[in-house]
């Protein structure tokens, strides 16, 4: 297990990185690293959580017909392709069963990464000086490089998802799981309710980019790269920030050689080659392909294989709004999409990551957000004011330079075009609601998630008069090589409550109400759990990953698609029309990704003591904007009645 800044009890050297041996990381490490395999559940369980998701969404007549197929799916050909999975899978104890199918999905895709990529937006400084755009790049490029070593040296504290941590996230948990015998140390933290997290994804995090090639892309990795790729206007530069033993370049000459990029008078070219990432995956595998014969091979291998991509912006931002669009969609010429993270930085040092999401997921992009940004604020390594080193940038610093012919200057230009219509058809509405927040919900003995996804099914519901799919993403990383389950909020429960708040307002007492809500919230409680844990008991509604690895063995073996998977209900229900996600983190300010079809919204929210916070992004089809107005609308009622006032 790998990845993170240490904890603390470290030794640190401003230029080496962190050094020594933790008193009690190490022998805390070294016990709950053994992980479970995610578990295969039950065919009949799935078929059930299935046809749970399936109810709110069918009439009588549809749903019958729907059930029918999945009994006979489930007593068919779907308990052969069951059979032969969990046959499978007893031969392949090195990893999860979903790993390889989650992998290839997203490899597929032949869609823009603009769209497919997530984003995360972390707050600034509080020391205002320090936001300055060369201090902050600086201290952050020199954090990523320790996270860097730390990773690759092994010496980490796991990272462990507390499901009650007052009673896990303590010391004295550490010491009980120092003395279980590795083999049973999983067993021994989850029954404190706590669980070790498969860091599996983190060998992705560094040196990788995912290449475009016909039909499914590749991910690729090396490790002898020591540079960063900075771009600005367009240009391209490479330094290396860790030298030949992976110790950190001094930070005063990080700090020159990023001086001398941002004082560089070289303007934006007139074909940013960015503008490639953001094209469809088919249309840039064969104009990287071009790209390589007219002789530009090496210079793609260096930006492949670069640490991580830093792009420092000129724009001066303020807005959140402003600053999530641009870090989700901000044009593709000081981009490039295709590395693992980009960190962008503005002019007045707002700063989010842009990542490619088949390497791994949000959890680990937030576990490196939150150690650099702790680090960077509580320990910086460079000052306003700071001298850079004595050193010539010119020969350190290289601005890469691409061959382009005819061909693929209209390529780009045809890119760039195609990259502003996209950019200004994905719309983002970030909007806070103040009238409370953990601390309320706290009080009123609900879950502040589920009184989200209860609010974001009102609003559409109120706006578009329907109740439709819907997901969360919940974290698998309990278990080894876990990904992402969805769990499916919409359930009968809350289709009877928003249809009282929104169409029956006053057909319905306060109290009633509340029982309502009360409801809903202890049953999606549990959902997460379960889905998290991947203790996945009948009442359990993650269903997605299990038939979708059957469909992925049936098509593998070249058989006619079972009829659960031709009937229209399964693609109804596969049709998100409100993907969801969110991400614990005092740091974070914004998080989330863009609608998964063109006629949905992309959801993303957080919680603080005495505020919430919803971002919505979506495309023409939809209005954002009003979604969010009925969002707010619905969380005003929801709050009346839990204040055990009527509705207005």
């Amino acid at each position: 297990e790998k990845g993170g800044l240490p904890s603390p009890g470290w030794c640190r050297s401003p230029v080496s990185g962190w050094l020594g041996v933790p008193l009690l990381t190490m022998p805390f490490k070294d016990k709950i690293s053994f992980l479970e395999r995610l578990p295969i559940p039950r065919l009949e369980d799935t078929i059930r959580r299935y046809l749970a998701a399936q109810r709110p969404l069918l009439d009588d007549v549809k749903f019958r017909q729907t059930e029918k197929i999945s009994h006979s799916f489930l007593n068919g050909v779907g308990r052969d392709l069951h059979e032969e999975l969990v046959a499978k899978d007893k031969y392949e104890k090195h990893t999860s069963y979903i790993a390889g199918p989650f992998l290839e999905k997203y490899l597929c895709s032949r869609d823009s990464l603009v769209t497919a990529n997530a984003f995360i937006i972390f707050t600034s400084d509080r020391k205002k000086e320090y936001n300055n755009q060369l201090v902050r790049a600086t201290n952050i490029v020199c954090s990523a490089a320790r996270f860097l070593k730390t990773l690759r040296t092994g010496l980490l504290e796991p990272e462990v998802f507390h499901l009650s941590p007052r009673k896990s996230d303590s010391n004295c948990f550490k010491k009980f799981i120092r003395w279980v015998p590795s083999s049973l140390s999983w067993y021994g933290a989850s029954m404190m309710n706590a669980y070790p997290l498969d860091m599996s994804q983190y060998a992705r995090l560094f040196n990788t980019t995912r290449i475009p090639r016909l039909r499914q892309d590749e991910l690729f990795t090396d490790e002898n790269g020591r540079h960063v790729l900075v771009m600005r206007k367009g240009n391209m530069y490479v330094f290396d920030i860790v030298d030949r033993d992976g110790n950190l370049v001094k930070p005063a000459e990080i700090h020159a050689n990023l001086k001398y990029i941002l004082d560089d008078s070289t303007t934006e070219p007139t074909f940013p080659l960015g503008f490639l990432t953001t094209e469809n995956r088919d249309v840039w595998a064969n104009l990287r392909n071009k790209l390589i014969a007219a002789g530009n091979a090496e210079e793609l291998h260096i930006v492949d294989s670069a640490l991580f991509c830093l792009c420092l912006d000129d724009e001066t931002l303020t807005d959140i709004t402003h600053i999530t669009q641009n870090v989700l969609s901000g044009g593709g010429c000081n981009r490039w999409y295709d590395k693992s993270f980009s960190i962008i930085l503005t002019k007045n040092g707002e700063s989010g990551v842009n990542f490619e999401h088949s390497w791994g997921d949000g959890v680990s992009v937030l576990r490196f957000v939150n150690e650099i940004h702790k680090d960077t604020t509580e320990q910086p390594l460079v000052h306003p004011g700071s001298a850079t080193a004595a050193v010539d940038p010119d020969s350190v610093v290289r601005r890469l330079q691409f061959k382009l012919d005819t061909e693929m200057e209209d390529a780009i230009t045809k890119a760039r075009k195609n990259s502003g219509v996209l950019a200004s058809n994905l719309s983002v509405h970030v909007t806070d609601f103040k009238r409370g927040g953990r601390k309320f919900f706290k009080e009123k003995k609900v879950s502040p998630d589920a009184i989200m996804q209860l609010a974001f099914q009102m609003g559409f519901l109120r706006q578009y008069g329907q109740t439709v799919a819907t997901t969360e993403s919940c974290s698998t990383a309990a278990f080894r090589h876990g990904r992402l389950e969805d769990i499916w909020p919409v359930t009968l429960p809350t289709k009877t409550c928003s249809h009282a708040f929104v169409c029956q307002p006053g057909q319905h007492s306060v109290e009633h109400l509340n029982a309502m809500l009360s409801e809903c919230s202890k049953y999606h409680k549990q959902l997460i759990n379960e889905a998290a844990t991947g203790n996945w008991p009948a009442q359990c509604q993650g269903f997605g990953c299990h038939l979708y690895v059957l469909r992925h063995l049936a098509m593998s073996k070249g058989q006619t698609l079972p009829c659960l998977y031709t009937d229209p209900s399964y693609a109804k229900v596969n049709h998100i029309i409100l993907s969801s996600t969110t991400l614990s983190s005092g740091v974070l300010r914004t998080g989330g990704a863009a609608p998964v079809v063109s006629d949905g919204f992309g959801l993303g929210y957080g919680f603080r003591d005495s505020e919430s916070r919803t971002i919505v992004t979506s495309y023409p089809t939809l209005n954002s904007h009003e979604f969010q107005q009925c969002v707010h609308k619905s969380l005003t009622d929801i709050f009346n009645v839990l204040e055990g006032k009527p509705i207005s």
